[in-house]
């Protein structure tokens, strides 16, 4: 077994699921379990330079630029060690499909629970490839423990191999990426990075350096209970209003009908009685224009409803999470082009995405550390089919290797 595979394996047992209600960083305290893992491992390996935030979890290290590039401009790998709140992350049985067949693959017979083709049709492509999944009662973790296993796997091999040219290489592993918070401690200046790579893609070869622009709004609706019997021209049913407001935002620009550039209002959670209801969204779009009109419309609707209401009857917080780091990396660009030309002469076809989403590099990217994202071999983050092709996480090593020997390359 690989190191990189013999990692993995072992971080995906140690629940670090961050939790959206706490105010603490890290959000959850099991996350320093896995990061007195890798500082011990770091240390083991003889990495240089190594700083543990005890209070806020995050982990810096160093590999020491070879002989001759001492000048060279310091480049940055970063992953983040926390799981998304989606699905538990307790108890995490992973298991290596060898030589997978291509078809509906069982991960728990006994509650019958199966990975099917039809509903993955991306899951064809690895016939013949080792699989590594659950039990299916969890999620996997590959998000990103693939990327923090990858990153680990990269610095031992070039601490055993001096003989490879590379700059000065800093590591970083953060906590509660998935809920928005990884780059909130962040020490940029600790880092001392020119520029850094996430890992913290999907599929082998995805390469991204655009992202949403992102915002959050939390609507508080007040309404007036009374007794139903008697509720005839007295009666405000917040939850009724709640959903009048969502009726009000564009149909078609619901995550579940939109792909590539197209944004989108989500509702992420709904709750609340007659006195009162609660609703949280997300806003996202890739065109900073567009979603800026999409935050107006967002804040019109709520005005309009007040007028009709009476005013206070909604209340709406919103507030902008992260921007598209392509306003940043089009300046650098030749970050990409050393990690699509690493690749392919590894063999690996670039598939330069937008990401539908956001990383802790679009965060970092506008504090001064320009950092596109690369691909870790998972797919299906954040549920029970999750999953890590361990033959891509291999390649993504080499790969990392590969960009480490042309970061001081600027094109």
């Amino acid at each position: 077994m690989t190191k990189v595979i013999e990692n993995f394996l072992e971080y995906v047992k140690i629940d670090t699921q961050s939790s959206e209600e706490s105010t603490d960083t890290p959000s959850t305290p099991k996350q320093h379990d896995l990061a007195k893992i890798l500082v011990r491992q770091l240390q083991e390996m003889g990495a240089e330079e190594i700083t543990y935030d005890e209070e806020r979890c995050y982990v810096y290290a160093t590999v020491p630029a070879s002989a001759g590039c001492e000048d060279a401009p310091v480049i940055g790998f970063i992953a983040h060690m926390d799981t998304s709140p989606a699905v538990t992350g307790a108890g995490v049985k992973p298991r290596i499909v060898e030589d997978y067949d291509g078809k509906d693959l069982v991960l728990n017979e006994d509650k019958q629970i199966v990975m099917k083709v039809a509903d993955f049709p991306e899951l064809a492509s690895y016939q013949g490839k080792r699989l590594i999944v659950t039990d299916g009662t969890t999620l996997l973790g590959a998000d990103d423990k693939a990327g923090v296993a990858e990153i680990m796997a990269m610095a031992e091999y070039l601490l055993k191999h001096s003989e490879i040219s590379h700059g000065k290489i800093r590591i970083g592993f953060t906590p509660d990426e998935e809920i928005g918070s990884g780059a909130d401690y962040f020490d940029i200046k600790l880092f001392g990075a020119d520029f850094a790579y996430t890992v913290d893609g999907g599929r082998l070869g995805e390469l991204e350096y655009e992202n949403f622009n992102a915002a959050g709004a939390k609507v508080v609706v007040h309404g007036r209970s009374v007794h139903p019997g008697e509720a005839k021209d007295k009666m405000r049913n917040a939850i009724l209003m709640a959903q009048e407001f969502q009726s009000m935002l564009p149909a078609a620009e619901n995550p579940m009908y939109t792909c590539e550039y197209e944004g989108f209002y989500h509702l992420d959670q709904l709750n609340g009685t007659v006195e009162e209801a609660k609703a949280e969204y997300i806003i996202r779009d890739h065109d900073r224009d567009k979603f800026e009109k999409k935050k107006e419309l967002f804040l019109r609707v709520g005005e309009f409803l007040n007028r009709k209401y009476g005013e206070g009857t909604f209340e709406i917080d919103l507030k902008d999470s992260y921007y598209n780091m392509k306003e940043i990396i089009e300046k650098n660009m030749h970050l990409v082009v050393n990690a699509k030309e690493a690749m392919e002469e590894l063999g690996i076809s670039p598939v330069v995405v937008p990401i539908r989403g956001g990383t802790d590099g679009a965060r970092l990217s506008f504090m001064g550390l320009p950092c596109p994202n690369l691909c870790t071999g998972g797919a299906n983050f954040h549920g029970r089919f999750e999953y890590a092709c361990a033959d891509e996480m291999e390649m993504i090593v080499e790969l990392l290797v590969k960009i480490a020997g042309k970061a001081w390359v600027q094109k």
